[in-house]
């Protein structure tokens, strides 16, 4: 039986100003309910005349977008069971952006509860909409939309990942440009509880001040740091710092999430040298794969490696179409090139295109392995990226004491033992980057799961408009804390 014991409550974001009227609600096991905060011909009011595309109706941008946000609000809607409506206060507004980078949008709840009848755990923070599913039925007194939801004004405009777009059909086919129901998705997930409330940069859990260490969040309950062997939830604040930058050493508890681990990631990219005239420590490299071209061991490729040159005429090393020197070296063999100067896809499109049959992209400084962002479907051949380190003994490989080529092999193909995204006992690993960035540490999906994750912290091309099995690990982490 419920008691009449509410919530202790934190405010943690100030509610944005509502509208008069609810743009939207999905109706399914969650009612959500979708508030309009922008003024009059701005963002979801925008008035430019739109063409519909890919199933969405809408005549202008405004209306497109708020058709779009409702399809995602049903996706989660169907997903999700609460007897307690979920209100997301929703805007268009500028957010950080370069023309190279942006932000496509950011959400969280606006309040957290602790302590209430129905709480899987004491002393531990919940995200509003969560409370309220826990508790069975409002939380707070003075009810606010329990999530706040912001999205890129700027993007696509100069200055502001120039020449991209959000693409707002609903059927996933966004070429080169974002998936906004995809951002949609990933952003509803924050303000559900995708996130923890627990200061990654100082350490410092949510409430904590002179006379109190404050409380951990549920999410703190399940990240285990693997090399101490230690929770957040039990760590002091100068455990959780260090912990926070840990690249791959975070990692997931969740009985929900790991059990699914196999049926929705695939084994790990990797490279092996399988021959080489030069002595070498190792034989077997990590990789980042790509978001383009073909995926890593579908088939496995082999070949010669061949270091790219720089050229007079470019920037950066095969940033600029391969001349005959470079072209000779690289046709029928995997390119070596190194990272700068250019995006990823151009410098695989023009090893590609002087008849590559693989590339490697080093990094040109040193920092923790990750993948090669990036959209161009012509790409046909696999492409990785390996540490600065790394790079520099697979070029040092290349060359035999008397500086002949020596003819070094090497492989990508799948790891037999691996779990991409995984620690070594398959458990899901969390985005631990070193240096810390803030509104992507700690609260993500590492970005080397594959296949990839809505919840890592980049959109990536190949995303679908699931949230569940077996596709996407999203709700099945919802459900370890409470859902």
């Amino acid at each position: 039986m419920k008691s009449n014991k509410r919530p202790s409550l934190t405010l943690i974001a100030a509610a944005l100003a509502l509208s008069c009227a609810a743009a939207g609600t999905a109706q399914a096991a969650a009612t959500i309910t979708i508030v309009n905060a922008n003024a009059a011909g701005v963002g979801f009011n925008e008035t430019t005349p739109a063409a519909p595309v890919g199933g969405n109706t809408g005549t202008t941008i405004g209306q497109q977008r708020l058709i779009a946000f409702t399809h995602a609000a049903n996706i989660w809607g169907a997903t999700l069971t609460s007897a307690t409506p979920i209100v997301i206060n929703a805007v268009f507004r500028p957010l950080t952006c370069t023309a190279t980078g942006a932000t496509l949008g950011s959400a969280g709840a606006t309040r957290v509860f602790s302590d209430f009848n129905g709480a899987p755990k004491t002393g531990t923070w919940y995200s509003y909409a969560l409370a309220n599913k826990l508790y069975g039925s409002e939380a707070s007194t003075a009810p606010v939309p329990q999530i706040n939801a912001n999205f890129n004004s700027e993007l696509g405009k100069p200055g502001c990942l120039t020449g991209t777009s959000f693409y707002l059909g609903l059927d996933a086919k966004h070429g080169t440009n974002i998936d906004f129901v995809a951002t949609l998705l990933h952003e509803m997930g924050h303000g559900l509880g995708f996130q923890t409330f627990t200061n990654g940069l100082t350490g410092n859990q949510l409430g904590a001040n002179a006379t109190s260490a404050g409380l951990p969040s549920a999410w703190d309950h399940y990240l285990l740091d693997n090399t101490t062997n230690k929770l957040w939830a039990a760590m002091s604040p100068e455990e959780r710092r260090a912990s926070s930058l840990k690249p791959v050493g975070l990692s997931w508890t969740g009985a929900r999430v790991n059990a699914a681990v196999p049926q929705v990631l695939s084994a790990t990219p990797q490279l092996r040298l399988v021959g080489y005239g030069a002595k070498q420590q190792a034989s077997l490299y990590s990789v980042g794969p790509a978001d383009f071209g073909p995926p890593i061991g579908s088939p496995p490729v082999t070949g010669e490696i061949a270091k790219v040159a720089l050229q007079a005429d470019s920037a950066g090393v095969a940033c600029t179409p391969l001349n005959a020197a470079n072209t000779a070296a690289v046709y029928g063999k995997i390119a070596l090139v190194s990272r700068g100067a250019c995006g990823f896809t151009f410098k695989v499109k023009n090893a590609q295109n002087a008849g590559a049959i693989g590339v490697i992209v080093a990094d040109n400084v040193q920092a923790a392995l990750n993948g090669l962002g990036g959209v161009d479907p012509t790409i046909t051949i696999p492409a990785v990226r390996v540490t600065l380190a790394d790079g520099n003994a697979i070029a040092a490989s290349l060359v035999k004491p008397n500086g002949d080529v020596a003819g070094t092999v090497g492989k990508l193909e799948l790891s037999k033992t691996l779990i991409a995204g995984t620690d070594s006992q398959q458990r899901m690993t969390m985005y631990a980057p070193n240096p810390y960035e803030s509104g992507s540490s700690i609260s993500h999906f590492n970005t080397s799961a594959k296949r990839n994750q809505l919840m890592e912290p980049a959109i990536s091309a190949d995303l679908t408009h699931s949230v569940t099995l077996p596709v996407d690990l999203t709700f099945e982490l919802l459900k370890d804390i409470g859902w």
